[in-house]
């Protein structure tokens, strides 16, 4: 299979796990787009050498991963291009602060290695949350729910338009790879004389079918906002869901959970 067709496959992937059914697909998607960007912010608001409070902020996606039947491991192959990007943010910290911080029986571990391991964790759980959010919301209703943050339209239309064109777009690279291969059998990749010639005809080609698709939006009533995605009207459960949300991260964030569990259990 090639790049492309796994591109292709992976885009499709992310539109099923979307439309599946859960407890968490089912709920409203502005709840959901509020509580992860406040997710986000609260697991970034942690101080470098608190790892503990890191670890209490993990119960969230591995519970809402659990209700969505959505695996985590989906999460960590989906984003295995952006996983080593974020992994190595703090990889230089053990070189600039080696003053000890904690000690395990005889092994020391200096702040760097702590403060390194943190930003990591931060990382690894902001694109866990943004994940779950893109595996359990349609874009659709995503665009409307940010619309409905009043969000400027030209940003949420060009965020819509440009998923939808990336698919367009790799699937048109599928398309004239293979039509381009099939005229020279046994040649790997594209000859460097054609690349003019073959990126012409990209160009055109999915500028029209981008017109087209841009028609069929339009066909189904969108003029800016998108009446044709509009989620449910937002009632006072996913109020309640909101403000219940909200109120159990801001618990994590300001309450020493790990510490409190871990002196139980010493106990």
């Amino acid at each position: 299979m090639s790049k492309t067709e796994t591109a292709l496959r992976e885009l499709a992937q992310m539109d099923e796990l979307a439309a599946g059914d859960s407890p968490v697909h089912r709920l409203h998607p502005l709840p959901k787009l509020v509580l992860t960007v406040l997710y986000i912010v609260l697991v970034v608001s942690f101080g470098k050498y608190d790892i503990s409070g890191i670890i209490a902020m993990l119960l969230v996606p591995v519970l809402l991963y659990q209700l969505s039947g959505i695996p985590v491991r989906t999460c960590f192959f989906k984003l295995r291009y952006v996983l080593p990007l974020v992994l190595a943010v703090g990889i230089f910290n053990p070189f600039f602060d080696k003053a000890p911080l904690l000690a395990i029986g005889q092994v020391k571990i200096s702040g760097g290695v702590v403060s390194m391991i943190t930003l990591m964790a931060k990382g690894i759980l902001s694109l866990m949350a943004s994940f779950l959010l893109m595996a359990t919301t349609r874009l659709d209703s995503l665009c409307s729910a940010l619309r409905k943050l009043h969000v400027p339209s030209l940003l949420v239309t060009l965020l819509l338009l440009t998923f939808r064109y990336v698919g367009l777009l790799t699937e048109e690279v599928a398309v004239m790879s293979e039509a381009y291969h099939l005229r020279a059998p046994g040649q790997k990749g594209i000859h460097i004389s054609a690349w003019g010639s073959f990126l012409g005809q990209l160009l055109l080609r999915t500028m029209d079918r981008a017109e087209d698709l841009y028609n069929s939006m339009r066909l189904r009533g969108f003029n800016g906002d998108f009446p044709y995605a509009a989620p449910p009207r937002f009632s006072v459960r996913d109020l309640l869901v909101l403000l219940l949300g909200a109120a159990v991260l801001l618990l994590l964030r300001f309450v020493p959970v790990a510490s409190m569990l871990g002196s139980l259990l010493v106990r």
